[in-house]
């Protein structure tokens, strides 16, 4: 079985507190703290194990901060493939209060370019002929304007596909360098493109060389593009919970129909319910099985263009 091979370029050790009430200007007791290894390439590959395929982690971790994300990952039992950096890992922190959220993002730290070089090195190693390369998330400050072109020249010269999920102008150079498939959200293919409609904006991405783009929808479901056609998957009506993993439980999903041949409208299929499976998950990087298992059969790609 090939392997899915996710890349943080920007890793994040998450924590949670848990309070009772959130007050501005107040001291507060929290009553359970939750760490985490985190990063959009983290939770695809914990997608990717919970649907029995092979994953390997590859990020750069740095500092203290660092050590605790690359142990956590090994207690879990992921093939971790560390770049040690200078700079200290990131850190989430999220307060959890009245069945509310707040999130607090530390950006990332500038790396080395030598570190860069170390990290493109690290995906050559670790991925080969028939793997799927994943590359997830920001990128920290400072990073190479071609970073994501690098990472996905390296993939293909080993033999690896490459899935890009990230934003902004990073979106549009990755596009460049011709992936076989980039998974923007409606409103990330929107801010990168300029131009409101969804079919107009992903044919963009397709005329600066992307080879296939897959649209999240929100509500709206999922829809992808391959140059030849386009298919939309209507969304699993009813659903509640946290949509925050959504995204990366799709490019996990598109990852393993890559790797085992799927064609193209059950690939998305298979997202759709993979997405919708992670709604009623207690954290990203996580997904319902026995939800998953009942949404694959009532969904169905259609062709609208």
């Amino acid at each position: 079985m090939s392997t899915v091979v996710t890349v943080t370029p920007n890793p994040a050790l998450d924590v949670t507190y848990q309070v009772d009430a959130l007050r501005v200007g107040r001291s507060h007791r929290v009553h359970r703290v939750i760490e985490r290894a985190g990063g959009k390439g983290v939770n695809v590959a914990r997608v990717v194990r919970a649907l029995d395929g092979n994953a390997v982690v590859v990020a750069p971790f740095g500092g203290v901060t660092g050590s605790a994300l690359e142990t956590s990952l090994r207690a879990d039992g992921f093939d971790v493939r560390p770049v040690p950096v200078a700079a200290q890992t990131r850190r989430t922190v999220t307060v959890v209060a009245d069945g509310e959220a707040t999130a607090l993002n530390e950006p990332g730290r500038a790396l080395a370019p030598e570190e860069w070089v170390a990290v493109e090195n690290a995906v050559a190693d670790a991925a080969v002929a028939g793997d799927v390369a994943v590359i997830s998330g920001s990128t920290p400050r400072d990073a190479p304007r071609d970073l994501h072109a690098r990472l996905i020249e390296r993939a293909r010269l080993a033999g690896a596909a490459t899935v890009v999920d990230t934003s902004g102008p990073s979106l549009l150079a990755a596009a460049e360098a011709a992936p076989a498939l980039v998974k923007p959200n409606a409103d990330e293919l929107r801010e990168a493109t300029g131009e409101p409609d969804v079919t107009t904006a992903a044919h963009i991405l397709l005329d600066r060389g992307a080879r296939s783009v897959v649209v999240s929808l929100g509500a709206d479901g999922l829809a992808g593009f391959d140059g030849t056609a386009a298919w939309r998957v209507a969304p699993v009506p009813g659903l509640a919970g946290n949509p925050t993993g959504a995204g990366d439980a799709v490019v996990a999903a598109l990852a393993l129909s890559m790797s085992d041949g799927t064609p193209w409208p059950d690939a998305l299929v298979r997202a759709t319910a993979c997405g919708a499976a992670a709604v009623p998950a207690d954290a990203a990087g996580k997904i319902d099985l026995g939800a998953y298992a009942r949404f694959l059969p009532t969904l169905t790609a259609e062709r609208f263009e």
